[in-house]
């Protein structure tokens, strides 16, 4: 019941705008790419809109986010687990050469009671009988450097491969400048904490490429932990930067702006405060907020160019952007309902990735052919996104996967063109083969590429209940 009152006000108030602004339902739906028969029923409460409508509409009405904020809010997600750190001080993790590899953190009572005896003669470090002694104050800036190193090329790696292929050796390394830590002298002690911290939240985005916010999040704050112990409190700033992107792909807009203003204190470094307000832009953004949305881009940009960079230190965000503002920018443009705008700030913007991101490359194309298939660009949209599915497996990320599906859902209204018919075995495939998450009912390439059968009647296209019938056999 309250979804209807919910999509009965907002149609009332589409319709209210859109006559006050003398337009037709033709003219509306030419300009936003829907069918005129779908705002209708919008308009009389028939169909809740979708919240990319809300956003179009929003913008071609001027609405500044009026329209938006008449959308139901999404249901909470996950918190930041309340952990006892002292109880989890051991790590398990189980590979798998042809099945899935896990990890879970276990408390020491549970380890004492499944019997320490055997990590005794394993030689483990911080049991008695076994491990080594304290580390070398002279060999620990050799220790540190080689450390750094091996991190950097885990961050080039990650640009081409899943996280399913980095998790593994990263979390292992994590653990072991843990506990290095606890045999080092003060100085190299903090430089292995600190660097440990930035393996555990790189850690943890990998983990949220997974789909897993949960285990995002417990990555994201043991990074805290360590920094804080090797006496650096700004990543806890950053932190909520990284919360924050949980919140924003749940599109959870109040959240992530109050999130990335925790993250804009006065006493943080440039970066992380610069970085913190392109995240509260893209807040705003998802609200329909024009105004405050490009003004904490603003905002952004003057923060980023006070950073100085610290050549001992491994970069805090995105390395392969040139220009990470403007990329936002287009970004935003797209969830402000101008896709137009925020396609050809895009395509600008990609020419300057280098090649050899292939994830940036991979996330930031699909938004730019979702910018363009929004923008009513069929045909270049189904060109970008054929170039794109490869480098999509490859990668094998949850949340380029959602902005895939979203794609996929725009293309999907226009079942008719051939550029979508021809994708869309593809584009289907692909998006079986990186799936994360439960699958629903048969969606709409099926039915374009006439392997669904099961006349269900609920593809996301409604595809079948326009034909009442699948394609032929």
């Amino acid at each position: 019941m309250h979804a209807v009152h919910t999509s009965a006000g907002f149609g009332q108030e589409l319709r209210r705008r859109r006559l006050e602004a003398g337009l037709t339902l033709a003219d509306l739906a030419g300009t936003v790419h829907y069918s005129k028969a779908q705002l209708s029923k919008v308009e009389r409460g028939l169909k809740a809109p979708s919240r990319e409508l809300a956003r179009l509409c929003d913008a071609a009405l001027e609405a500044d986010g009026a329209l938006v904020a008449l959308l139901p809010g999404r249901p909470a997600g996950a918190r930041a687990p309340e952990t006892n750190s002292d109880d989890e001080e051991v790590w398990v993790m189980q590979l798998s050469a042809d099945g899935p590899s896990w990890f879970q953190p276990v408390g020491r009572r549970q380890v004492i009671a499944a019997g320490a005896a055997s990590a005794v003669r394993l030689g483990l470090p911080g049991v008695p009988g076994g491990g080594p002694g304290a580390l070398p104050e002279a060999g620990g800036g050799k220790l540190l450097e080689a450390a750094r190193a091996l991190f950097d090329q885990h961050r080039r790696l990650g640009q081409t491969v899943g996280p399913e292929f980095l998790l593994p050796g990263l979390i292992a390394q994590t653990h072991s400048l843990r506990a290095l830590s606890a045999r080092a002298g003060s100085r190299t002690r903090q430089g292995l904490l600190g660097l440990g911290s930035r393996y555990a939240e790189y850690v943890g985005w990998l983990v949220q490429e997974t789909g897993d916010e949960q285990g995002a999040l417990w990555w994201t704050q043991r990074a805290v932990d360590l920094a804080a112990a090797g006496g650096d409190r700004d990543l806890a700033g950053y932190a909520m930067v990284r919360r924050a992107l949980v919140t924003l792909y749940r599109e959870d807009a109040e959240q992530t702006v109050a999130l990335a203003r925790q993250a804009q204190d006065g006493a943080l470094p440039p970066r992380i405060r610069g970085l913190a307000a392109q995240r509260e832009a893209q807040g705003h953004a998802i609200a329909g907020d024009r105004t405050a949305c490009m003004r904490s881009l603003d905002r952004a940009r003057d923060l980023l160019a006070r950073h100085t960079p610290d050549s001992d230190a491994p970069v805090i965000g995105t390395m392969h952007l040139p220009d990470p503002v403007s990329m936002i920018t287009g970004w935003c443009l797209h969830d402000l309902g101008r896709p137009r705008e925020a396609a050809a700030v895009m395509d600008e913007q990609l020419a300057k990735v280098p090649p050899h991101a292939l994830r940036t490359r991979v996330r930031y194309g699909v938004r730019r052919a979702l910018a363009h298939a929004a923008a009513g660009e069929i045909d270049h949209a189904c060109a970008l996104t054929t170039e794109l599915l490869d480098g999509a497996a490859a990668v094998n990320s949850a949340t380029i996967t959602a902005d895939l599906r979203r794609l996929a859902r725009v293309l999907g209204r226009h079942p008719r063109n051939p550029s979508v018919r021809a994708l869309a075995p593809a584009l289907g495939t692909a998006l079986e083969a990186i799936s994360f998450g439960p699958v629903g009912c048969r969606p709409w390439w099926e039915w374009l590429s006439g392997w669904c059968r099961t006349s269900c009647g609920s593809c996301s296209s409604g595809w079948c209940r326009r034909r009442r019938r699948g394609p032929k056999a």
